[in-house]
């Protein structure tokens, strides 16, 4: 026999081999009912507002954390995981402290108001080595800010090489030209009012949108833009779109709007309650520590330890040392004679406990602990 001749038994054994027993082949498969196709083009989780909200989430954190980081790109990476949990869990401040094992903060970053955000004007050398906090500070203001008004706000800084390269926050107020809302952030222009007073704001629309307000150049405002901005936007033969500079915090407490998170820089713990923006402070205070109760025992029955509600709720995470070190820092704390960590918080809890890694990074127990501390917020009145 040649081998053509065998080369043709094998492929003909091959063919009978894949025939069911009965010598029929295998029957086509059942054909699938028709489903309505989805569109994963674009995200759908869109945030959609439901009521005013007056309470709030605050996070604070050291930022020594950056000074453990051996790379620019690992610093700036840790900053990027850090503010995308402040978005996804819709925290809205955010406070970097010294625990004392940084330099001395050299400057004050925050916008507690409508007219506060205005661009860095300190010293232009990189800080992620030699002033980590503000390095933090930096980063996580330039990731909050809308991409459009980014160039406006922050001047070339080496801070911000690699800035770029980290996943978009995709915050509500971070909206295309094509997206309407009511609430728009932008940047006040040194470009006058024609035929008036008033200040012309860029906000990413068509043409910027005129204030009634006198307000400095450079400085962010949040917007409330007139009823027929949205048609006038639209319509190439308006001249003008109107609004109004508006507080920071009304699109949240009006329009029930996540605007984003404020972010305060402090130079000790202690600060982080006394320079408290907020009227009455902070009625709801927990401290995390792997030496803390089971955060579930915040959903119990244990009054001592159930939350029920708050107005203004802060979660306090440690660095590489804990809280323990920022406690012992703080000139502050050690007159008013507090010895344990514990004693500075409502609660003190564990996010993960059962841990496998003998360490738990900030910017790890941050995602873990928000999620866990996720329905006091979802359930809070």
């Amino acid at each position: 026999m040649g081998r053509g001749e065998t080369n043709k038994l094998k492929r003909k054994r091959r063919s009978e081999a894949k025939e069911e027993p009965n010598g029929f082949p295998h029957p086509p498969p059942p054909s699938s009912p028709k489903t309505t196709e989805i569109d994963t083009s674009r995200p759908t989780a869109v945030f959609k507002p439901t009521k005013g909200r007056e309470w709030t989430v605050s996070v604070a954190l050291p930022g020594s954390i950056i000074a453990n980081a051996q790379s620019h790109e690992l610093r700036t990476s840790m900053a990027g995981h850090i503010a995308r949990a402040l978005s996804v869990f819709c925290v809205d401040e955010v406070i970097v402290f010294s625990d004392g094992h940084a330099p001395p903060p050299s400057r004050h970053h925050h916008r507690n108001n409508s007219f506060a955000h205005t661009p860095d004007s300190g010293d232009s050398s990189y800080t992620g080595a030699n002033d980590p906090d503000h390095f933090l500070v930096h980063l996580l203001s330039y990731l909050e800010t809308p991409p459009h008004l980014r160039r406006l706000l922050f001047p070339l800084h080496p801070n911000l090489r690699t800035a770029g390269t980290l996943p978009s926050l995709d915050l509500p107020h971070h909206l295309r030209s094509d997206e309407w809302c009511p609430y728009r952030e932008g940047v006040t222009l040194a470009e006058k009012v024609t035929g008036g007073q008033g200040t012309k704001v860029e906000a990413g629309l068509r043409i910027p949108v005129t204030v009634e307000d006198e307000i400095p150049a450079n400085s962010r405002v949040t917007l409330k833009l007139d009823e027929n901005a949205g048609n006038a936007n639209s319509n190439l033969d308006e001249k003008v779109i109107h609004g109004e500079a508006v507080a920071p915090d009304e699109p949240r407490e009006e329009g029930g709007y996540y605007w984003g998170y404020n972010v305060r820089k402090a130079a000790n713990l202690s600060d982080v309650f006394t320079e408290c923006a907020f009227e009455g402070g902070y009625d709801m205070t927990i401290g995390t520590s792997e030496r803390g109760v089971d955060l579930e025992v915040l959903y119990g029955e244990d009054e001592q330890q159930k939350v029920e509600g708050f107005n203004h709720l802060l979660v306090v995470f440690g660095g590489v040392a804990g809280l323990e070190v920022a406690v012992k820092n703080d000139a502050e704390l050690q007159k008013l004679g507090v010895l344990e960590a514990k004693d500075v918080f409502d609660r003190w809890v564990n996010v993960c406990p059962g841990q496998g890694s003998r360490t738990i990074r900030t910017e790890e127990a941050v995602w873990i602990g928000l999620k866990g501390l996720r329905r006091l917020a979802v359930n809070n009145k």
